[in-house]
């Protein structure tokens, strides 16, 4: 799963509480790793971007499932009044 920053937070109170119940929810059980979290970005091509997080699941279905899930919704309603997100679920090789 892929999420894409397209320009820098603009509510900054929005975001903490998106964070903050993302700490406390964890990944409420499922199998998630981090690849790529906010580190430097360097667009070869078109825009670049302010931000971009990578996450693993084992499958597609299960990245749907967490993105879907109780916990990540409650926390979505915050990322979507604090900033412009792309979320892109890709199947791996």
């Amino acid at each position: 799963m892929i999420f894409i920053r397209d320009e820098p937070v603009h509510d900054e109170a929005e975001m903490a509480e998106y964070q903050r119940l993302n700490r406390e929810r964890g990944s409420d059980g499922f199998d998630v790793k981090r690849l790529a979290f906010y580190g430097a970005a360097d667009a070869l091509e078109g825009p670049a971007p302010d931000g971009v997080v990578v996450l693993e699941f084992p499958s597609v279905e299960e990245a749907r499932a967490w993105y879907q899930s109780p916990g990540y919704q409650a926390a979505l309603q915050h990322r979507l009044k604090a900033a412009t997100y792309r979320v892109i679920i890709t199947e791996g090789v």
